[in-house]
């Protein structure tokens, strides 16, 4: 199967992770997005809330939505979450499955300072989710590299049989929610509603949870 993966600290997960996901399944043609909730990320020093609750949440969405599933691959690990370990290790686990990876703009222009980051080409295709008519500079660090492996959503699908199996970054101009957590959390410490930028069941197990309140 063609598989997304989606990570994230999910610290809420929201509608602007969900959207999104739903948009590039849709307009890739993939059979699942699989939503990969961080255990420790490299950048972060800790989470609002506990391992379990992101899971759970994560767990609750995927229900909801028959196109995403959850992943729990990198929840296992004691260890920081390093994409490109990630990659090798489900590339190794599930050599019957494809692999795209999301991401953003503003990760996609930070990529050169990840761990390891070469190895990531060689593991999965790159999906660049972009607003509609928005460009890299061309000061970039990353322009000359999206300029030699890019391609859009409708030329790859169109050419999909000749394509390799990894190393492209392939553009995808989605609408794209102007949502954070950090918004949520702070939001939920004011009690403001935020009902409109969370599914159903996560606002209910928050609410059940009384999670975000300190």
């Amino acid at each position: 199967m063609r598989i997304a993966i989606l990570g994230g600290t999910f610290d809420p997960i929201h509608l602007g992770h969900i959207k999104p996901a739903l948009e590039v399944k849709h307009q890739l043609e993939l059979d699942q997005v699989w939503l990969m909730p961080n255990n420790i990320p490299p950048h972060k020093q800790r989470t609002n809330v506990d391992t379990q609750h992101r899971l759970t949440m994560v767990e609750q969405v995927c229900q909801q939505y028959s196109q995403l599933q959850l992943c729990d691959i990198e929840l296992t690990c004691d260890t920081p979450s390093y994409t490109a370990k990630t990659l090798a290790l489900l590339s190794q686990r599930y050599p019957q499955h494809q692999f795209y990876f999301i991401m953003g703009m503003d990760s996609f222009i930070q990529l050169q300072s990840w761990y390891q980051y070469q190895e990531i080409f060689t593991q999965c295709h790159i999906i660049l989710c972009q607003r509609p008519g928005w460009t890299l500079a061309n000061s970039s660090p990353m322009h000359a590299l999206l300029n030699q492996y890019g391609i859009n959503a409708k030329e790859f699908l169109n050419t999909l049989s000749t394509q390799p199996q990894c190393g492209r970054v392939i553009t995808v101009d989605i609408n794209l929610q102007d949502i954070s957590s950090t918004d949520i959390r702070q939001r939920l410490l004011q009690q403001q509603d935020t009902s409109h930028l969370l599914a159903p069941c996560t606002a209910e197990y928050i609410q059940q949870h009384h999670l975000y309140l300190d």
